[in-house]
C-alpha cells in the first residue's frame, strides 16, 4: 500500500502544467502594470470611447451567445425527453405528436 503522501506527490509534468500558466499570468500582469503606469502614454477621448464601445459590444455579444447556448440546450433537452417518451407509444402516432409539440412549444 502506498501512503497518502506518495499519492499526493505531483509529477514533473503536473508541476509544469501548474507553473506555466501562472508564469504567463505573472508576466501579463507585470507588463500591463508597466504599460498602464507609463507616463508618456496618454489616451485621447476617441480612445476612451473606442475602449468603452468595444467593452460594451464584447459583453453584449458574449451574453447573447451564452443565452443562445442556454436556449439551444433547453430545446434539445425537451426534444430528447419527448423522444424518450415516444418509446412507449405507438410509432405511427409519435411523429404527429412530435410535430404538434414542436409547433406548440418551440415556435
Amino acid at each position: 500500500m502506498s501512503s497518502a503522501s506518495e499519492r499526493q506527490r505531483l509529477s514533473i509534468g503536473h508541476m509544469l502544467l501548474l507553473v506555466t500558466p501562472y508564469t504567463f499570468l505573472l508576466f501579463a500582469v507585470v507588463w500591463a502594470s508597466m504599460a498602464w503606469t507609463s507616463e508618456d502614454v496618454t489616451m485621447s477621448i476617441h480612445g476612451w470611447i473606442a475602449l468603452g464601445l468595444g467593452t460594451f459590444f464584447s459583453l453584449l455579444i458574449g451574453c447573447g451567445l451564452m443565452a443562445l447556448m442556454f436556449y439551444s440546450s433547453r430545446s434539445v433537452t425537451i426534444l430528447s425527453q419527448l423522444q424518450m417518451s415516444d418509446v412507449t407509444r405507438d410509432p405511427i402516432s409519435c411523429s404527429n405528436d412530435r410535430s404538434n409539440y414542436i409547433e406548440r412549444n418551440l415556435r
